[in-house]
């Protein structure tokens, strides 16, 4: 995420010169406070020079100097509010910057601030309401955000129209490329997606993008590849930290594969390809207990979803339940006549007639063997539901 702007657009700048150029603009301006520490301007200043260096406690300080002195200035409560995200406190930073933004609501770079901050703590609406063209202008960073809010809210089409009206007005930023590159894989759009993702350069979402395009394609080696590079980018990365866990599966290492994919649906939460994806991992080692646990999870997340009730019709094959096992299939195949894993529960089904051991041949080897007309495996749509199924920004 782009960083926040420290000074108003009405902050003024010193303009002394020091005769050591080795010390830092903060070290500079404590200095002069030494001499006269109670020039309220010198105190705004070091608290802006501060923050441009990371030095959150010095800004508190700084803050509760100037309250000592006088009610606190505009740009004094700007850089509390930067100061708290530093810390990573946005709730405060909100609740310090909102009042301000009241009182000068047209200030296109605290209304940047206030959306980062807002961004943060994950209120996509207040991005969408404060980001506009002035504030876009002001800190272009500020198309990622509502490009990230608007996929956020599921409002696809409208991110990527917002997006590519922003690339053809000029803005130039990687971020911006990313948030694009990324909502385009879930509008299932993959040529704008790879489009986006090139112009991303090495940046996680551009790298993870590339990697799921490959992944989809059967490319095992170069998605896990770009995969690495997209972690080694960010290691906090979920959608890299899925995409290499799916990738680990394709190539038949289940359990790290799993471990990655299940960690991954544990931090989205709510991101339904994900419990599968971790379900069919555990299906693999052949842990049908937790496989069911998992997919039992994403049928409470949405059970309009194919996948997961052919899923369970598969388990219930495995335990005998063969009733129960056609249900599920005439519900998946209802609610997509492609579904894979209800083709796989039908397979098993009739495989089992007549020969004991080939549920547990086919379970083995379920993961890569093609199904339905197209020839698809399990891995490849693993790839692609987990990626497009619940969206992860």
């Amino acid at each position: 995420m782009a960083r926040a702007q420290s000074s108003l657009t009405s902050a003024p700048l010193m303009s002394q010169t020091v005769s050591a150029p080795a010390a830092s603009s903060f070290e500079r301006l404590s200095g002069f406070l030494r001499i006269d520490p109670s020039n309220l301007r010198l105190i705004e200043d070091a608290a802006g020079a501060a923050v441009e260096e990371g030095l959150w406690a010095e800004v508190a300080g700084l803050v509760e100097r100037y309250a000592g002195l006088a009610p606190l200035s505009p740009r004094l409560r700007n850089l509390a509010g930067l100061a708290a995200m530093g810390e990573g406190r946005h709730a405060d930073a909100v609740a310090l910057l909102e009042p301000l933004l009241a009182e000068a609501p047209g200030d296109p770079q605290l209304r940047f601030n206030l959306a980062w901050a807002s961004a943060m703590t994950a209120a996509p609406e207040a991005v969408v309401a404060l980001v506009d063209e002035a504030v876009v202008a002001a800190a272009p960073a500020a198309a990622a955000l509502k490009v990230q809010a608007l996929h956020r809210l599921g409002r696809l089409d409208e991110a990527l129209a917002e997006g590519a009206a922003y690339v053809a007005a000029g803005v130039q930023d990687q971020a911006l490329m990313s948030a694009l590159a990324v909502a385009a894989v879930d509008a299932e759009d993959t040529d704008l997606a790879r489009a986006y993702a090139l112009e991303a350069g090495d940046t996680h979402e551009g790298l993870s993008t590339l990697a799921a395009l490959a992944l989809d394609q059967g490319q095992v080696s170069e998605a896990t590849d770009l995969f690495d590079r997209a972690l080694a980018a960010d290691p906090t990365s979920g959608r890299a930290q899925l995409g290499k866990g799916l990738a680990l599966l394709a190539r038949g290492d289940s359990v790290a594969g799993t471990a990655l994919v299940e960690a991954a649906a544990a931090r989205f939460g709510d991101h339904l390809g994900s419990w599968i994806a971790a379900g069919w991992g555990h299906f693999a080692q052949g842990d049908l207990a937790v496989a069911r646990r998992l997919f039992d999870k994403a049928l409470a997340l949405d059970d309009s979803f194919a996948e997961t009730h052919g899923a369970l019709a598969v388990l219930d094959v495995l335990d005998g339940r063969i009733n129960a096992a056609t249900r599920r299939c005439q519900v998946a195949l209802r609610l997509d006549r492609a579904c894979l894993s209800a083709a796989l529960a039908k397979s098993l089904m009739a495989a089992m007639q007549g020969d004991a051991g080939a549920a547990e041949r086919i379970r083995a080897a379920a993961l890569n063997t093609p199904l339905g007309p197209d020839g698809r495996t399990l891995s490849q749509a693993m790839s692609q539901l987990a990626s497009g199924v619940g969206r992860v920004v």
